[in-house]
Order: C-alpha cells, then structure tokens, then sequence
C-alpha cells in the first residue's frame, strides 16, 4: 500500500512540475532586474572557459561584460551543461546563451541577434594519422561534442548529403561531453578525429603545438548568434543595439584583436535579422512516448550491463578487500585502509577517467575502441567493492566474539567459523546498508558518460536537447524510480527471508 502511495505522489509532482514549466514558456525572460546573466560552456575557449585563475574569461564573455557596462547591467557568467541549454533558457535561469552558439539550423527556435562571427565545422586528426581529406575518415571513428553544430551538420534535418553519406562511411560517430575529453580520446588513439568549430580548433591546436592538424575541407560554415527566448525581442534589440554601437566607436573590433579573432567577426548593421521570417511558424519536432522508450531501449540496456556487472565483479571483490583491511598484518591492513580512502574519497567521475585513460598516458599502451565498456565495468567494480568492504567489515565486527570463541570449543576451525556462523549472520546484518549501495549504483550508472559511453540517461538528454522538452528525461526518471522499486522489493523479500529470529 505504502509503494501505491509513493508511485501517486510522484506523478503528481511530476506532473505539477511539467505545467509549472509550461507556464514559464508562455512568459518572457529579460534581464532580472539589474543582471544580465550570460549562459556558456565553461569549456569552450577561446569563446568562453576557466583561465589559470579560476576567472571565466572568453571573446563572448568580454562583450557581454562591455555590453553590461554600457546598460548598466550587473553581469553574470553562468556555465551550463551544454546538452541543458534549452531548459537553461526556458526556466529563466539564464538571460540568453552566448557562446559560440551556431544560429544555422536553429533559426526557428529562438530570437537572435544579428550574427557577428563567420564559423565552419572543420576536422582535427592525429599529424602522423595518414588522415588527409573526409574521404579518408571511412571506416574511422569520429568524435563530435553532443547537440554541437558539427553533430547536427552531420545528422541534422539540414545535413548535406555528401555529410550524411560521410556519417554513414565512419565506424562510428561517437559523442563527448565536452572537447578536452575529444582531445584526450584522439590524443590516446581511442578515436581518429575530431569534428569542431574552427575557432576552438584554431585556440586548441596552437596550446598543443604539432601534435595534431586541421584538415583543409570543411564540414560545414556557418554563423554565430545571440539566442534569446523566443519571442524575446526587447532584451535581443537592447543587447543587439549596445553590440552595433561598440562596432561603431571600434571596441568590437578591439575585443577580437584581442581574442585573434579579427578574421572571423562579420557584425553589420545590414545583416539585422528579420524575426517575421525567422520565427514564422516557429515549431519543435516532438516524439510520441513509445519513439522515446524506444529511442531509450538501447540505454536500457547499457545501463542494466552496467549494474549487473557492476554488481558481480564488485560484492565477491569487496569481501577480498574486507579480508586484507582485517588482517593481522599491519602492511597488508594499511595498504587495504589507502584503497578504500582513495575510492571513497575522490570522485567516481574521476576514478573512471583514470581507469580509461591510464593505459595510455601511464604506460603508453593503445587500447582498442571496445575498451571503453570495460573501463566503466572496472571503475565501478573498483569504486564499489570499497563501499561493500566497509559494509562487510561492520557487519563481522557486530558480532559477539564470543561466538567465535564457542564455535571453536565445539570443534569448528577458522574457515567453517567464518562460512557456517559469521557469514550468514554478516549478510542479515548489511542487508540494508547493501540494498542502499545497489540503489545508489542505479543512479550512478549516469557517470559512464564521463569516458563517453552512452547509457540511458545521456540517451534521454540527447533527446531531451533535439526536442527542447523535458519530458524525455521525465521518461527516463520513472525507469530509474521502477528499476530502484524492483531492486528494493527484491532486496526485502531476501531480507525476510533471513529473518530466521522469527
């Protein structure tokens, strides 16, 4: 009765929370107040991104800034998840997306400004890869960021057929979260290129020398643009009109010498967008809820891989671990004590880079593109049976020792101690703190996409992205909540079970 219960108010929340939602699409989103808050990609320089002080800093950033002074503005730099954009801009958290943001293709779903820089969508490989044209990329792997303009010139609805013939030649197109892991797969040998915009590229290949080239044919061209809201014409002219009189007193063009991007910038006052032509008919493609679960079926199934495998290699692993952490031998013990301070102490996210990317950057061994499961499967065994050995250990040390003492007046050893009267009572006793474990890694198989493999939940923002809806993530939500209701009514039924007191 109490599951039905939970089941209701979770739909009802969902559902409250989808029509506070729409409400908000129907409202315009201006400058609150005083701030003018700018989304970006903190990981897209030289546009937007972290410099060696902890300060945000970019092309993009600087205009804004001097957009904002001249308003009179407070400015905000707000990084976003790049793939989170659209409900960034909806929700109202940010003012517009500012960012090397490409309007082809994307002409309908916002309100831009006038373009102000000429970009294309270019490929970077390996100097030594034998690599020279697009053709040569038949048979490769190519690595795009996820929702970025070189994906969409690739597999968008406005594709070229000479590109969605290239796409279909590759092995495989594979999506990142952002380009410094593209760099790090292509450095590594886990791709063969890179397709990016032509100024990030420019910006990466001069911070890391030779080592990789610029192909000379281009996927595509294209403009960048300011996107507001839709609709959200009196913020896009306030801005748009601040931009024309920078380029007109020479500040614009100061802040791309600056950047070195003077060969790029196209701002004109003749090239004003005409919104009557732009937002005619303004709509979004929307997938029915079968296309989405069966859009998401594949990453059900990455996903069930990971928990199920997850779950076999770590528990036993973890009984290991416990083992060595209560041995007599102070070395071993304190050997056991670091691991498990390290896997609980840093980040899962981090433990899986390091997983994937050791073998080639620690050891200098190239691996194979399929070991990119194998090194999520052995991140998260690693990181888990630490928590399973911490687990284990109380649930021993809960027990009387005077058991053991008269297990061994009756006649048993060590080994049947531990199997016929220790263990058994151990299980009983962690059930709980073992069932919260298994629940949590439900969730944590999200993180995969942190080395690029592709589970459910990076499905359903992809989704999500191309739609600009949530309800796609909303889907995927209620697989975690069923798939965490089955694993925690199975953990009960075995922990009743158990419960021989009774």
């Amino acid at each position: 009765m109490k599951n039905i219960v939970r089941v209701k108010y979770l739909f009802v929340f969902a559902f409250m929370l989808i029509c506070s939602l729409c409400v908000s699409n129907s409202v315009d989103v201006y400058a609150k107040g005083d701030e003018f808050i700018v989304g970006f990609d903190a990981e897209f320089p030289p546009y937007g991104y972290m410099d060696d002080n902890g300060q945000y800093v970019g092309f993009d950033l600087d205009l804004a800034k001097e957009v904002c002074n001249r308003r009179g503005w407070t400015f905000v730099a707000r990084p976003i998840a790049w793939d989170s954009k659209d409900s960034e801009l909806a929700s109202g958290s940010i003012s517009c997306i500012w960012n090397g943001f490409t309007m082809n293709g994307r002409e309908s779903k916002y309100t831009w400004s006038t373009p102000y820089v000429d970009n294309s969508q270019v490929v970077i490989v390996k100097k030594n890869s034998g690599i020279k044209n697009l053709k040569d990329l038949k048979g490769k792997i190519l690595a795009v960021q996820s929702d970025s303009s070189a994906l969409k010139a690739l597999t968008g609805d406005d594709a070229t057929k000479d590109n969605v013939e290239l796409a279909k030649s590759l092995k495989n197109l594979q999506e990142v979260a952002d380009y410094n892991s593209a760099f790090m797969n292509l450095e590594s040998g886990m791709i063969d290129a890179v397709a990016m915009d032509i100024g990030v590229a420019s910006y990466q290949l001069s911070a890391k020398g030779n080592e990789f080239v610029m192909l000379d044919e281009h996927i595509s061209s294209e403009e960048y643009g300011i996107g507001f809201k839709l609709g959200n014409t009196k913020l896009r002219d306030e801005v748009q009109d601040t931009l024309f009189e920078m380029l007109d007193d020479g500040t614009f063009a100061g802040i791309a010498d600056k950047w070195g991007l003077n060969d790029s910038i196209c701002l004109s006052r003749e090239d004003k967008v005409d919104d009557s032509a732009l937002n005619k008919g303004a709509t979004v493609k929307k997938t029915g809820i079968d296309n989405i679960i069966r859009l998401l079926s594949s990453g059900m199934l990455a996903t069930f891989a990971i928990f199920a495998l997850t779950l076999l290699f770590s528990m036993p692993l973890g009984l290991v671990i416990m083992g060595l952490r209560m041995s007599r031998f102070k070395v071993v013990q304190w050997i056991a004590k670091i691991y498990i301070s390290i896997m609980r102490g840093t980040p899962l996210m981090l433990q899986l880079l390091v997983v994937f990317f050791a073998p080639y950057y620690v050891f200098n061994i190239s691996t194979s593109y399929s070991y990119r499961f194998y090194a999520v499967i052995i991140g998260f065994s690693l990181n888990y049976a630490a928590y399973f050995a911490e687990i284990y250990r109380s649930g021993i040390q809960s027990i009387p020792v005077g058991q053991r003492e008269a297990a061994k007046v009756l006649g048993y050893n060590s080994s049947s101690t531990f199997t016929r009267i220790i263990f058994p009572q151990m299980v009983k006793r962690v059930m709980p703190a073992i069932t919260n474990e298994v629940i949590t890694l439900v969730k944590d198989t999200s993180l995969a996409f942190a080395i690029a493999y592709t589970e459910m939940f990076t499905v359903a923002k992809q989704i999500a992205s191309s739609q600009a809806s949530l309800v796609p993530l909303f889907v995927a939500g209620l697989f975690y909540y069923i798939f965490n209701f089955i694993v925690a009514f199975v953990m009960e039924y075995i922990e009743k079970k158990m419960d021989y007191y009774k």
